[in-house]
Parts: C-alpha cells; structure tokens; sequence
C-alpha cells in the first residue's frame, strides 16, 4: 500500500520523527538524506520525503502488505503523528 501526506514541516523533522516512531518496532534497513526502510517480523515500511511547493514536505509511506495489514496500520497513523506535530488539536479518527 502506499499512502501520502503534505505538511509544513522540514523534511528532516519527519525524518527524526520517523527514526523515533519506527526505530523501537522496526529495524532500520537502509537510510539516506531523504528516505527510510525499515523491516521487522510484520513487514517492511518505506518512507521517503521531498520538498513540494516551496514550503511544504510530501511524505510518501509505502509498506509491501496489504491494507489493514498490521504493519500498514503502523503506516498510517505515523501520517497521523506527523499530522499531529503541525496541529496538535488534530485527533486521529481511523482504528489505526
């Protein structure tokens, strides 16, 4: 599955937030100046961010599971946690 997300905040912030969020589930297999792959027993999430329009960072999280898979799950709620560091009063409605 591969999800997406365009946010205010520097490309290297989401990728310490990334190292943090995936770091104590998920080894790190591969890091670069604007991508991750991490990989445990659940699966494997690759992350790669980039600057779009000037002042935002898209942020693509791929994961090779299908949806509702527990590691897609992980996926998206980091979208959820990046959301949140830009809006804190964000609350996240998904059952992930």
């Amino acid at each position: 599955m591969r999800y997406f997300h365009r946010t205010s905040l520097a490309p290297d912030d989401v990728l310490a937030e990334s190292d943090r969020y995936f770091g104590g589930r998920l080894a790190v297999l591969e890091s670069g100046s604007r991508s991750r792959i991490f990989a445990g027993t659940i699966g494997r999430v690759t992350l790669k961010v980039g600057a779009e329009g000037g002042h935002y960072t898209l942020v693509t999280v791929s994961t090779d599971q299908v949806g509702e898979s527990e590691v897609d799950k992980l996926a998206k709620r980091f979208l959820t946690v990046v959301h949140q560091q830009v809006e804190p009063g964000h609350l996240a409605r998904g059952a992930y």
